[in-house]
């Protein structure tokens, strides 16, 4: 049961070098799609994305296009900002590190820290690309050289800020292992658990030579590190301190559910909660740090030429469509790949042949037996036991995290609602002119059809208007949706009924 009053969500903010793809459009259509669940069933939920914009890589991509970074950076942000209305992004707002009210929290943090001595001066020695202007770090390195230049690094040293994050670790440590600070998945969670176990050093969170990016509020001639930046965009993007005097949104924090790729989860889970410990902050309730993917057994690359984009897939699938199968591809706590065969083949089979093929079948036996116009019987008891175990099950995937599970679940009452068709032969009870018996049957049918309807939703909100249209109850949407997935309870009200366009035409 859903007792919860807040929701507060968030994808990473996106760094700006490139435009968006398919491994940007997987981690929000993740937050999305939760978000409007909880959205769904009355909570006050806050989905938080954006844009990380500072940093010496955007100033050298900002040069390389003969233009600013700050109109590059806005470039870039439309794009984003497309894609994201494109594919049914209902995020409560979008964050940019190059806000001015952004700009103004990270230096209120950074003035918090250093009055509460968790940052000091000292030298930072590391291999520096003259070039670049910047420090590069190993994993950077192709061929032990800068990509961008082609240049070997030198080693540099220089006087930059340090947080102690070494003061907070063994605290860190305690609350990831006594569940304050949850991890998902497990093998993640053992994976920082372990971590923790060895000397942790305090961290650089200043650059002298870097021109792009936030000064720091107590030595003008430092700016403050990318990664700093970005973290304190989960405070900045609710308002946190309210310095825009328009609506206090402070309620929002702790953050309910940070989703990240695993690539950054050192940052969120240890050097992200050690500022907010500093602060005396709450730490945030849940991280969940899904896998990677590869294009078709490789590494999606420019230089392969295999990134997809989300306009492939728009063209493709439909938005609807793209959305499902995207985050149905692999389970979130794992590595995965994909293919566009494979998506085309799941589109056909699971969507076309399954789930559009139940709701077309369901209404063109409606038009024909009954002229669209019927009064329905009670659900009989085989049909309700499915129907309601598949909505606990769904719900589950949403407390578990399992979101890649959400499809498999709304398409095994579909599966099994074909299945009743070809069992209960309406065809044959219509010939025979058993009516009552056909009434029945289609009356089930229905329920099957509105209840995937509805759980499709938060994934193919389209589609749910699209089946709900033809039951002539788009306003009840919301107090369906909460009665289906709290109460166990579907209603009809209707007796006249329209039929639907094809939902999914099959791909050749």
């Amino acid at each position: 049961m859903i007792k919860m009053k807040k929701f507060y969500l968030t994808t990473p903010i996106y760094y700006v070098n490139d435009e968006p793809h398919i491994g940007h459009l997987y981690t929000t259509i993740i937050a999305d799609v939760i978000s409007r669940y909880y959205k769904l069933l009355g909570v006050d939920t806050f989905f938080l994305t954006g844009t990380d914009e500072h940093g010496a890589k955007i100033y050298e991509v900002a040069k390389k296009h003969n233009t600013e970074p700050k109109k590059y950076c806005d470039f870039i942000v439309e794009k984003f900002k497309t894609v994201w209305e494109q594919f049914n992004i209902e995020y409560s707002n979008f964050i940019r590190t190059t806000d001015k009210f952004h700009e103004k929290t990270v230096k209120l943090v950074l003035q918090k820290l250093y009055d509460n001595h968790d940052i000091y001066k000292t030298y930072y020695e590391g291999q520096y690309c003259v070039q670049c202007e910047r420090f590069i770090s190993e994993d950077e390195l192709v061929d032990g050289v800068c990509p961008d230049h082609q240049t070997k690094p030198v080693i540099h040293k220089e006087e930059n800020y340090f947080f102690t994050l070494s003061k907070y670790k063994d605290l860190i440590l305690d609350k990831i292992q006594n569940g304050e600070l949850q991890i998902v998945p497990e093998t993640r969670k053992n994976e920082i658990l372990g971590k923790l176990q060895l000397p942790v050093e305090d961290i650089s969170i200043s650059r002298k030579t870097l021109k792009w990016g936030i000064p720091l509020p107590f030595d003008e001639q430092q700016t403050t590190y990318v990664w700093i930046d970005a973290l304190i965009n989960y405070l900045s993007g609710i308002d946190y301190f309210n310095l825009t005097k328009q609506k206090d949104n402070s309620y929002y924090w702790p953050c309910d559910l940070h989703i990240i790729g695993k690539d950054i989860l050192w940052f969120h889970s240890v050097i992200w909660p050690a500022i907010l410990v500093s602060m005396g902050l709450p730490l945030p309730k849940k991280i969940l740090a899904h896998g990677f993917f590869t294009i078709e057994g490789k590494k999606m690359s420019k230089t392969l030429g295999n990134i997809i984009r989300p306009k492939e897939l728009q063209e493709l699938f439909g938005v609807d469509a793209a959305r499902a199968l995207v985050i149905s591809a692999f389970p979130v706590d794992t590595d995965g790949d994909i293919s566009i065969s494979d998506m085309k083949q799941k589109y056909n089979q699971l969507l076309a042949d399954n789930f559009g093929n139940l709701v077309n079948r369901t209404f063109s036996m409606l038009e024909k037996y009954f002229n669209n116009k019927m009064r329905l019987t009670d659900i009989s008891e085989p049909v309700r036991g499915t129907i309601f175990s598949a909505v606990s099950f769904y719900n589950e995937c949403f407390k578990k995290l399992d979101i890649h599970k959400v499809l498999d679940t709304i398409l095994t009452i579909s599966s099994f609602a074909n299945k009743y068709v070809q069992a209960t032969q309406p065809w044959v009870l219509f010939k025979n002119n058993e009516m009552q018996k056909l009434n029945s049957v289609i009356s089930d049918l229905l329920y099957c059809v509105k209840t995937v309807a509805l759980l499709c939703n938060p994934l193919m909100p389209n589609i749910c208007k699209k089946i709900i249209s033809c039951f002539n109850e788009e306003e009840f949407v919301s107090e369906d949706f909460e009665n289906l997935v709290k109460n166990n309870k579907i209603y009809i009200r209707t007796t006249e009924f329209k039929t639907p366009e094809i939902l999914f035409k099959k791909i050749k």
